[in-house]
């Protein structure tokens, strides 16, 4: 019999987290990488000072006068790069969400993992339908060493900076809750409203009641909350001689989309897109409409070769792909500190695609607590006239399942299938995603790639850590339409993918019935499965031809 004592040995949420030491790989991109791009600014300063300083710029030939240019164009570019960092860094305009949808999606959270689903199957004893893991199981008080409380404890700690759940303490807990609630900093318990007070105790109570512990009072500053958007935003600079690179390579892109496969740079309401539509398709027998979202990078220069082999395997399928300047280092885009939020970029995206005539109605689902009951069913698409608007079939890769999220919840009937490769919006209320993309310390050059080139990234970071909607962002399985449909949906995951819990995502998503329709690469990592050498990759291709 096991006794106490080894119960509390084995619980994983008091486990001490130590982060893996740095490896050669780490110090190898540093150097390599990292460090040649990064001292362009302060060289450029010194460069600047020192040749003003001496008089050394009066003894320059054109040459030397050339590169005094580019090192003052590198020196105003700096100031320029600081004074956005500044504004970016101040409090979210983000309000708070409303209070009844963020109490709906605390509950939810809090429901997940309850039901008796095991990893490699479903359970359909407790639920009167079809569609295994709906919210149905009540929340109850589990024991401390129940395992789905004590997995509970363990990703929760995760916004704590995975300390040992039994240093968190009552100020800490309330200061996370406060701020995912109310999207503001935790003035302290006796500051706040009643209102506030009584909304926070009871989301307290349920998550003692959820992880069978109860939370002690006081306060523990080594257990501070990670609080994306009120933290300090991480920022490191870079040279303009980089953001023009990348604003030059996404104009050739433009322009080479536009000559070598005929497709159309447009602009829909504030939403820039590229369209390719062949010339023989016909809206009424064509192929499904491809809708791609893409993640957070170099935008086209980063996705072109997927591009160039999804138009070269696909070619009587018309693609349209949304540009997002945000979260694709156009520093000098309009929208590039003004991101679209869950609103404005489903109305755009939900209009244009009824302009293009690629689905009905622009108008919004009333519901999305379910809308796998609000989609067309199979019976009705026999009946329907040739007419009607298909919908479309999107495909999204990381960042991008957000905005795919948003799709499915607002306007679940216009996206017939979905494809979701290495998505971020699942099980996000873990904490892993935030943890690992902004505040774990890098230990290898993968790692370090990620961080510097992506993630410290002015416009990614103000995205991030400025416009960041957890409760919007979250995508439950109920909420995809015939998600067990591996004709009409599909995941891929890599079992090494060092942003999200590719093994948890896949755990969720199998304890919910899904298995034809999943994708699992033990060894592959985030991204892979775009890469024209990745048996992932075909078998996105393969999915995205089959006609449904």
């Amino acid at each position: 019999m096991t006794t106490k004592g080894e119960k509390r040995a084995s619980d994983l949420a008091e486990k001490l987290h130590t982060p893996p030491r740095r490896d050669l790989t780490f110090y190898l991109v540093l150097v390599v990488a990292v460090l040649p791009i990064w001292s362009v600014v302060p060289l450029s300063w010194a460069f600047v000072i020192h040749t003003l300083h001496s008089g050394l710029i009066w003894t320059f030939a054109w040459r030397g006068w050339g590169l005094f240019a580019l090192a003052l164009s590198e020196v105003f570019f700096s100031v320029y790069h600081y004074n956005l960092t500044s504004f970016v860094a101040g409090p979210s305009p983000n309000g708070p969400s409303s209070l009844h949808e963020l109490q709906a999606v605390f509950k939810r959270v809090l429901q997940a993992g309850l039901a008796s689903l095991p990893e490699e199957g479903f359970d359909e004893e407790t639920l009167d339908v079809d569609r295994p893991g709906s919210p149905e199981e009540a929340l109850t008080v589990l024991d401390y060493y129940d395992p789905r409380a004590i997995d509970f404890r363990n990703y929760l700690r995760t916004w704590f900076n995975r300390v040992p759940w039994s240093a968190i303490r009552r100020h800490e807990m309330f200061s996370w809750l406060y701020w995912s609630i109310f999207n503001a900093a935790f003035p302290g318990i006796d500051e706040v409203s009643e209102t506030h007070k009584k909304v926070l105790n009871e989301v307290i109570q349920m998550i003692e009641h959820r992880s069978g512990s109860k939370i002690p009072d006081g306060t523990n500053p080594a257990a501070n909350p990670l609080r994306l958007t009120l933290d300090p935003v991480n920022v490191t600079w870079r040279p303009l001689v980089w953001y023009a690179w990348v604003a030059l390579s996404n104009a050739f892109l433009r322009r080479n989309l536009k000559t070598r496969w005929n497709a159309k740079i447009g602009v829909y309401k504030g939403l820039e897109y590229v369209l390719r539509v062949p010339p023989t398709w016909n809206a009424h027998t064509g192929p499904r409409p491809i809708v791609f979202m893409h993640g957070l990078g170099l935008g086209l220069t980063q996705y072109r070769r997927f591009l160039g082999h999804l138009f070269t395997a696909l070619p009587e399928y018309p693609v349209l792909v949304p540009l997002l300047p945000h979260v694709s280092q156009e520093i000098f885009h309009s929208r590039f500190l003004r991101p679209m939020g869950r609103e404005e970029m489903t109305q755009c995206l939900a209009g244009l695609l009824a302009e293009l005539g690629w689905a009905g109605s622009s108008e919004p689902s009333s519901d999305t607590s379910d809308s796998e009951e609000k989609t067309v069913s199979e019976s009705e698409e026999s009946t329907t006239t040739v007419r009607t608007p298909k919908g479309v079939t999107m495909l999204s890769h990381s960042n991008g399942s957000f905005s795919h999220a948003w799709m499915l919840k607002a306007y679940p009937r216009m996206i017939i299938r979905s494809c979701f490769v290495d998505p971020v919006t699942f099980c996000s209320w873990e904490g892993d995603l935030c943890y690992n993309f902004i505040y774990k310390p890098c230990s290898n050059g993968l790692d370090l790639v990620i961080k510097y080139f992506v993630g410290t990234e002015l416009g990614v970071a103000n995205f991030l850590q400025r416009h960041f909607d957890w409760s919007a962002n979250c995508l439950w399985y109920e909420q995809i339409p015939h998600a067990r449909d591996p004709q009409k949906t599909m995941f891929f995951l890599g079992g090494k993918d060092s942003i999200i819990d590719a093994t948890r995502v896949k755990r969720y998503l199998t304890s919910h019935g899904v298995r034809k329709g999943l994708w699992f690469d033990p060894d592959g990592r985030h991204g892979q499965a775009l890469l024209s050498s990745s048996p992932g990759h075909h078998e996105i291709l393969r999915w995205l031809r089959e006609k449904h």
